[in-house]
């Protein structure tokens, strides 16, 4: 008789963003006429730039030549999209070798994927408030989760806690769901953290794109000492829109000993690579016209998210995020608990938020939005908010 693997009993009934989409699908069935703008997922609305769709275009047309077809592709990636990579990380001072890229089909993934390399007696640290993935694919795995406290106090940024021993750390900078980031400074505090304790950093560097203070690291390799402690996990789903199209890399630098060449064996035992043609669209976004277009797209997110954060300050209502991030993170007005204010926003307003409570305990009372959503529907949900809470 098989056995199931008991550990997916211990994780919440649904994923959040399933909870959230059967509220309001539920909602929309039984109110047909109202107008529902949706800023909680973070899924971006603007089309992919006109440097990747040519790209894109020539890549099928070549995929329709013999002369030109591609079959199976190397499964960490093709030389042309990492030199890309390998370039756009040293545009900000950071040298990799080629075979310390991975190319994948985007951060989530791989975030779960690389457990594959890691024991099962490995005690796990996350920040809490944080991205279900870190949890729920640990909790999936059978390992010890534990946390590192994410409140106002230290505006949900958690310092090194050294009476805490852990042997993988989640960092995500810009966070999400907070849209808080570290430093260099605290990030080195964990990088020395990690190499001390023999522990490795996880780090998320997928709304690195957002960052427009250039003394805010964008890749945790600008720390010294990280490429001796830290994996980096970056994709294009929002630095371009590639939410559907599925492209991201993740870096193992050869300095962490044998996990280079795991996560190598891993990769070429257990994934097939991403598609030729999403591949040269994704090289596309690497070139100099590619960035200029991408900038525009995420400039456009930012004013979103100023007009979120302008209408949140008319309302005396504290929040963090929103400049180097597309997330606001609000504390829910009227002591209202995060599912409370929820159901409240989508009831009077139409407007559906992500409750904060499902990033963890510490998420309780607070609440994310998103910049995603067109420009329109960001102006007209903050109309609506207002008129509920000024």
């Amino acid at each position: 008789m098989f056995k199931i693997n008991d550990n997916y009993q211990k994780l919440p009934g649904s994923y959040l963003f399933s909870t959230i989409a059967k509220k309001v699908n539920a909602y929309s069935a039984a109110n047909p006429e109202k107008q529902i703008i949706r800023l909680g997922i973070g899924d971006v609305t603007l089309p992919l730039c006109k440097a990747v769709v040519d790209a894109l275009h020539k890549a099928v047309d070549e995929m329709g030549v013999q002369a030109t077809f591609r079959g199976y592709g190397p499964e960490q990636g093709y030389d042309f999209l990492r030199e890309a990579v390998q370039k756009y990380y040293k545009s900000h001072n950071v040298e990799l070798d080629l075979d310390e890229i991975f190319i994948s089909d985007g951060a989530k993934s791989d975030l779960g994927n690389i457990l594959d390399l890691f024991a099962q007696d490995n005690t796990v640290l996350v920040p809490d408030p944080v991205y279900p993935v870190y949890v729920d694919t640990n909790i999936m795995a059978g390992r010890k989760v534990i946390y590192a406290d994410a409140n106002g106090e230290n505006c949900f940024l958690p310092g090194v806690n050294k009476e805490i021993k852990a042997d993988l750390i989640y960092i995500c900078s810009p966070n999400n769901p907070t849209g808080a980031v570290y430093n260099k400074e605290q990030l080195k505090e964990w990088v020395d953290y990690a190499r001390e304790c023999g522990a490795v950093i996880l780090f998320d560097s997928a709304y690195e794109c957002f960052i427009s203070d250039e003394n805010l690291p964008r890749s945790i390799y600008e720390i010294e000492g990280a490429k001796e402690c830290a994996i980096e996990f970056c994709s294009l789903s929002k630095t371009a829109g590639f939410t559907g199209t599925r492209c991201g890399y993740t870096i193992v630098p050869k300095a962490l000993g044998k996990l280079n060449k795991m996560w190598l064996r891993r990769q070429t035992t257990k994934f097939n690579g991403v598609p030729y043609i999403v591949q040269r669209a994704a090289e596309a976004v690497f070139t100099d016209e590619g960035q200029k277009e991408i900038k525009e797209n995420i400039g456009y997110y930012k004013e979103n998210a100023k007009v979120i954060s302008e209408t949140l300050k008319r309302c005396n209502i504290w929040h963090v995020g929103g400049k180097h991030s597309p997330y606001i993170w609000l504390r829910c007005p009227n002591n209202m608990k995060s599912w409370e204010f929820f159901d409240y926003l989508l009831e009077n307003a139409q407007v559906v938020g992500t409750p904060g409570s499902g990033f963890g305990r510490n998420g309780e009372g607070y609440f994310r939005l998103t910049s995603f959503g067109s420009r329109e529907n960001t102006i007209e949900a903050m109309k609506r908010f207002e008129k509920l809470f000024k």
